[in-house]
This record gives structure tokens, sequence and C-alpha cells, in this order.
């Protein structure tokens, strides 16, 4: 696809100055093979994907077991089966009441609590049988599922869980399993069978409990909340589920468990931060109760819903422009018009952060940015490409009145800069942050401020951040501060000491699953639970493995990508330093490059990619008889438009992305250093509007960054960016004339923010007996009279003490009198 390439900006007819310096031919290769087009970008159709907290009910199941695990199910329903034709005979569990059916469970339960550990399993898979809905006895999927959510309930309600949490410590606790993994060449799926099985029962009573239906009886809606508070609000604070399920991540990721099961571990992890913090929209409504708690003013809209509403833009290459392309082919270079240059060169010479790829850049404009057309040209475009038949459900969208999607924002910083300037312009001298005194102003500038009050937004962080100043300023007056007890308080308070391990050890399983990760020796393996014991030795069986392996590696980047947003999104909710907290440390552990490195690939085709097998996921392969799989039908793959998880990972990482450079211009210059804006530009191939607001969210904020010559060319992207785009009065960042284009002391601002976290972390959360505010006993008889908790080892060693301490030394009485 090289040739495809619009030609860059060359000496030629017309082009009298010198080009901008062109990079090694070493590094143009680089450059151009970073540049692949995806082959379907010509008939890319509008995907009707419609984001939420998590997929379908049967396909966040599905995605729990791997395809090598397909024989575990029927071993499970055997050992429920020879049990329980020992217990009930000539009946099948369907056809048991309520009482007969909390007997049967209550007797597995008891089985749990034997010496033998394969006794113990054969139980374990018992009940897991009955979490997966016991399929031997259900006609079709629905059923499964249906029996799968009761069960479910019904364990839950008999204490399964707690009992499953007592297994699991003591399977990672489990020495000998780690010892024994340690010493293998090769971990197979047999090296976690126990953990294996624990994870699942657990996975499945979290997800069918965690989903809501209009058909839950009342007694379920009850088992919910309970259940949600008992992850939420542990009876030991400093241990909730989450973190013992971090610390399973950082032990696997530091070597000591390699055997560990991390697909199951991310995704039960990722299912009970979204069941006990809860989804988006649930955040959504804490972020306006929370507004009207605060006495700020309503949100102006409601992201999600405007979101929804939005259209995609056009893909970037057409058949008018495949044309031009094949005629390039052929040797035929197209001429550009003549642009006027006037002082542009002078200006690029004093630019600091002009793009020394210029050239390059000028190419990606040509390739990527010719399809980012705007909205008004969508049916004529529309009409040239054919779109594909969606599988989906069409997603209702809300109608609103002509004109830009989001009302613009200002903030208390904007109204100061801009009164500065002008009381400089017009007085000579300004006032401090005074927005009220306007005398001796123009009267454009009146009513320029009036305006921009009128789009005055106060963010919950501001206010968080005003009160941490006033806290840090008077300690004593204010006193201490009323913490609210969260599930979000109560997981950050346990995650904090270790917080930089788990950011870390994420991190560390996010790149060993990307796709366009290359396997080094040193890399963490996670494929641990999908290799089976023996090798594949038939073609067919090599095809399987090689899709279940990409499948597994997705579902993991999915999970991580999940939890790390809701995380951040949930922590800069309850307080605005514990989301810097964790983004400073994200940021540390190389997150920005990780992921412009996943997504410097062919976007394209890892949306579109099909691994998986629909005749074996779950349910489906519980109640039908599995067909010979042949190499045409693996390749095949399923009939969907796109791959739900896979642009659900995309928009995740995007708006991680996002929230890790808004307002930090240091990073948004690690942006600017990685040169993410050719890579972003091929994300905007994909016509989903939601991630391609994500994307010009990303180019907008580095824009004054990359040069006249950059925005010179790529107008059209430019055009994307203001039509669906937040605007930001004030904001010149179409321009570059900014205060904050100029160079500054990136470290300073890092170090600043890392002391204002310091310095809230102590102040909440280290609470020191000795503290010089702490109130003092100056009462001689109260002091003697306290009782003091000695050591265990004191009260042993007390008689020699007083031997060596007391009898042994002599009184000196006369030195009493060199005192008086």
């Amino acid at each position: 696809m090289e040739a495809a390439a619009a030609p860059g900006p060359g000496p030629g007819p017309g082009r009298a100055r010198p080009g901008p310096p062109q990079p090694q031919p070493q590094r143009r290769e680089l450059f151009r093979g970073q540049r692949k087009e995806s082959e379907g970008s010509l008939d890319c159709p509008n995907l009707e994907f419609g984001y939420g907290d998590a997929d379908g009910h049967g396909a966040e199941l599905s995605e729990l077991y791997s395809y090598t695990e397909e024989p575990e199910f029927g071993t499970n329903r055997r050992c429920f089966e020879e049990d329980f034709r020992t217990q009930v005979r000539g009946r099948r569990w369907l056809e048991l009441d309520g009482a007969q059916q909390k007997a049967y469970v209550m007797h597995l339960l008891d089985g749990l609590e034997v010496v033998n550990r394969d006794k113990r399993l054969k139980v374990a898979r018992a009940i897991l049988y009955l979490a997966q809905g016991v399929f031997g006895d259900c006609d079709n999927e629905g059923d499964v599922l249906r029996w799968s959510r009761h069960n479910s309930f019904l364990l839950y309600q008999l204490g399964t869980f707690t009992a499953f949490l007592e297994l699991l410590h003591m399977e990672i606790d489990n020495s000998q399993a780690c010892s024994s993994a340690l010493r293998k060449p090769a971990i197979s799926l047999a090296d976690s069978t126990e953990l294996r099985v624990l994870l699942s029962v657990m996975y499945l009573m979290v997800e069918n409990i965690r989903v809501e239906q209009e058909s839950d009886l009342p007694e379920w809606k009850t088992c919910r909340e309970t259940f949600r508070m008992e992850l939420g609000f542990p009876v030991r604070p400093e241990e909730p589920f989450a973190l013992l399920l971090f610390t399973m991540v950082t032990k696997f990721c530091s070597g000591h468990a390699p055997h560990f099961p991390m697909k199951k571990v991310l995704l039960l992890l990722w299912k009970v931060l979204l069941f006990t913090l809860g989804g988006f929209e649930a955040l959504q409504a804490m972020k306006v109760r929370k507004r009207e708690e605060l006495g700020l003013p309503p949100l102006p809209e409601d992201s999600i819903q405007v979101m929804r509403s939005m259209r995609a833009a056009s893909p970037p290459t057409y058949c008018i422009e495949l044309v031009e392309q094949q005629q390039q082919k052929r040797g035929h270079r197209s001429r550009r018009p003549l642009m006027k240059q006037d002082s542009l060169d002078i200006y690029n010479e004093r630019d600091p952060f002009k793009n020394d790829e210029a050239g390059i850049d000028e190419e990606e404009g040509d390739e990527v940015d010719g399809g980012i057309e705007g909205e008004l040209d969508l049916m004529e475009r529309d009409a040239i490409v054919p779109a594909m038949p969606a599988q989906r459900a069409p997603i209702e969208r809300v109608s609103f009145p002509k004109g830009l999607p989001w009302a613009p924002k200002v903030r208390q910083k904007d109204i100061e800069h801009f009164l500065e300037a002008s009381r400089n312009k017009f007085i000579g001298f300004t006032l401090g942050q005074d927005t009220e005194t306007l005398i001796g102003l123009p009267r454009p500038i009146h009513e320029s401020v009036k305006t921009l009050k009128q789009h005055k937004y106060i963010s919950i962080s501001d206010v968080q951040i005003k009160n941490e100043e006033e806290l840090e300023k008077c300690p004593m007056s204010l006193g201490e501060e009323e913490v609210q007890e969260t599930p979000c308080e109560i997981l950050y308070r346990a995650m904090l000491y270790n917080l930089p391990q788990y950011m870390i050890a994420l991190l560390k399983i996010l790149l060993a699953a990307a796709p366009t990760s290359k396997a080094k020796t040193d890399s963490i393996n996670i494929l641990a639970d999908v290799l089976p014991e023996e090798m594949p030795i038939t073609v067919l069986q090599s095809m399987k493995l090689g899709i279940d392996v990409n499948r597994h590696k997705e579902i993991i980047v999915k999970s991580i990508s999940a939890l790390l947003l809701l995380l951040l999104k949930h922590l800069k909710l309850n307080h605005i330093y514990q989301f810097e907290y964790v983004s400073q440390h994200l940021v540390f552990a190389n997150c920005i490059p990780l992921i412009l490195k996943f997504f410097n690939q062919n976007i394209m085709s890892y949306i579109t990619a099909k691994n998986s097998i629909s005749v074996l996921d779950y349910p489906h392969c519980t109640v039908h008889d599995l067909p010979e799989l042949t190499a045409e039908s693996l390749e095949a793959g399923d009939n969907n438009q796109f791959c739900w998880r896979n642009l659900f990972s995309c928009i995740n990482l995007l708006r991680i992305l996002n929230k890790l450079t808004k307002w930090k211009h240091s990073r948004t210059m690690m942006l600017v250093v990685f040169k993410s804006a050719p890579i972003l530009k091929r994300a905007l191939k994909v016509k989903q509007a939601m991630m391609q607001l994500y994307v010009l969210k990303l180019l907008k904020i580095q824009t004054k960054y990359l040069g006249r010559q950059w925005r010179k060319s790529n107008m059209k992207t430019m055009s994307a960016i203001y039509q669906k785009v937040r605007h930001r009065m004030n904001d010149d960042w179409a321009y570059g004339n900014d205060i904050d284009a100029r160079p500054w002391d990136f470290q300073a601002e890092e170090c600043t923010l890392r002391a204002n976290i310091e310095a809230f972390n102590s102040r909440r959360y280290d609470k020191p007996q000795d503290s010089e505010f702490a109130p003092v006993d100056n009462c001689l008889q109260s002091v003697l009279g306290q009782r003091l908790e000695l050591p265990e080892d004191f009260h042993c060693s007390y008689e020699l003490w007083l031997e060596r301490e007391v009898f042994s030394q002599p009184i000196r009485w006369e030195e009493l009198l060199h005192y008086q």
C-alpha cells in the first residue's frame, strides 16, 4: 500500500523554496511502513456500535472460557451427575422444588470442607455446573442462561461466595503449586485447574447477580444490594475483594505465580469494580447528585446522550481518490495548487515545536485526512459507498437542534487571563484575580466578560482543589475533614501504598497482550490459561489454537482498558488528587507510549477481526452437537460487521489517553514527541462517532505544537475538530498563539502536582500518633495512670530487664543535687 500514499512536498514546478528538512531514507521507509492502509477502508460502513458498560450478557459469559476449556464442560457435568444420583434418585435438578434445591446445595457446601484435594475439586466442579446453568437438562441457550441466573442467586443466598473466597485464599497461598509451576519449562491449563474452577464460579455469580432484568424477583433485588454492599463494604475495610485480585495480578507479574489464570482474574476484577463502584450511567447520576450537594449549577448536557446522537464523519479513502492513487502508481504525480508563503518560513524557523518530519506529515495529510469530511456531504459520500447490512439492532438517536453538539465551557482561569490581557492593554496594570471590576475597560470588553461568565463552568475538581488548599493553610481552625465512606474511598485507601505496583503490573500485561508487541524472552507469559497440555499436531488444531490465543489476548485488553477507565473516572469524582495519583503513576509507567504503540497498527483490521468460533462459544456449545470444524469454517469466523470487544477496547484506551493528557501540557508534549498525530489520524478511518470524537480531542490538544505547516496541510481534520469537539472560549488551539505554546519547564509542572498529591495523601491517610498538632497531657497522675501496651517478649524477659537495667545499676543520689 506504500504506493498509495500521496506525493510528499519536494522541489518541483511551482516550488521555488526549499521544503522542510527531509528525514533520512531509513526513517522515511520506517514511517512509510507504519502507514499500512486498511484493505477494507474503501467500503467501511457506519458501525452501529452501542457503547456501554459491557457487551450482551451471553457474550460476557462466553468470554470467560477459552476454546481449549471446552472439554471441561463435560467433566463438570459428570462430577455433578455422579453426586446428584446418590442424593436424589430418579429426578432432575429442574424438577426439584426450592427447599430440595437448597438442601442439595448445602450438601455440596459441606463437601468443600473435606481435606482431600481431589474430592474438594469434584464438589467445586459440581457447583460450577450449577452456576453454568445445568445445561444437560436444558433444550436451548435461553434456558441455560435463565437457569444460570437462578442458580447463581441460590448459591449466593446459601453462602457459596464466602466459601469459595476462603478456598481462593488457600490456592493463592499454595506454595507447592507455585514452586511446581516455576520448575516447569511450559505452563498449561492443567497447572491452574483449581484456580480456574474457583474463579469461574465467582465470576458467574458476580456477573449474573450484577445484571438487572425486569423479570427479577423482589428477593433477587434484595440479594443484589446485599452482595454489592458485601463486596464494596467488607467486614475488614483494609481487605476489599478487589484488593485480593489486584494482589494476584502483581504476584503473577513478579514471576512468583506464573500459573495464575490472568484472563479470569482480570475479567472478575473488572466486573467487581463495575458492580461495586457503578457503571457509566450510575457515574453520571452520582456526578449530578454531587454537583447539587456542592451547590454547583447543573451540567449543560448529558454527555452520554450527546455522543449517542453524533454521527460519524466519512472514512478517509474513497473511489475518486483511489483512481488518483492508481494514477500515482503509474508514475503520474498530481500537482498541488500553489500556496502563498509570505512570512511562513520565518515563522517556522522561530517555532520551537515545529515538526521536523513535516514532509511526512504532509503525506499523511493527503492520505488520512482526505476523507474527514463535514457532515454536510455525508449523504453524497454514503451514496458512493454501499453500506454493509448491520448485524446489531439500530441504536436510538436523540434529535438535537442544528448546530454544534456541545455547549461551550469557560474556566475561571480563562476569564482571569482575558481580563489580565485587557487591563494591560487599556489601563496598564492588573487587578490579580478580580473578575468583577471592569472600570476603565471599553464596552466591548464588558460584553465579552458577560458572555464568558454566561458559559462559566465550575467542575467538582475545582471545588475539591480549593478545599484542599484551605485545609493545608488552616489545619487547626478548619479541623478534620469529614470523609464519606464510599466503595471508591475504601478501595483507594486499601490500594494506596501498593498502587504503583498495581498500575505497573496492569500495563505489563497490557503490553504483552497488545497485537503490536513482539515476543521477547523477558516478557511475561499470559497464555498459561489457554495453552493445552498437548500441543496441536494437525493444521486444523493449530488454526483453532491460533484463533483462541488471539481471542484470549483481545479479552485481556478489553478487561484492562475497561477497569482502568472505570477506576480513573470514579476516583476523579471521589477526589481529584486520588485520580491524579493513579494518573501520574500510569504516566511514569509509560502508559502514553504504550497506548500509542497499540494504535500503531492496521486499526480497521483489528476492529473487524474475526477471532471467534461461534459454535464453540458458551452457551451454544453446551446444548448443540458440535459440527465438524474445517479450515474454511474457521477462516470465515462469524457474520458480525465488527468485533464488539475490540472496538470497545479502542474507545476505552482513547478515553484513558484523554484523561491522562487533559490540561497537562507536559503530557501533551509527550504526544507530540512520540509523533502521535499520524497514528491518531489513521484511527479516524473507523467510521464510529464516539471513537472519532476521542481521536479528534487528542489531535486538538496538540495542534498548537505541531506547527503552522501541519495545520495548513490538515485543514479537514481541523474542520472535523471544530464540528465535533467542545469549544473552549479563548482557547487558541487552532493558531498556536497561546502563551501555553511557548517552551517552559515541563518537569516543574509534574513536580508541583506530585507535591500536592503527597500532601493530600499525607494529610488524609497518614495520621501519626505523635503529631505536633496532637493535644498534650500535662497532668502527672493521668500520664502515670495510662496503660501501656507492652510487647509479648517483654513479659517473658521482664525479670532479666529488671536485673540488668535496675538492680545492677548503682543509684547515685548526689547527681540529683546537680539538677537543682
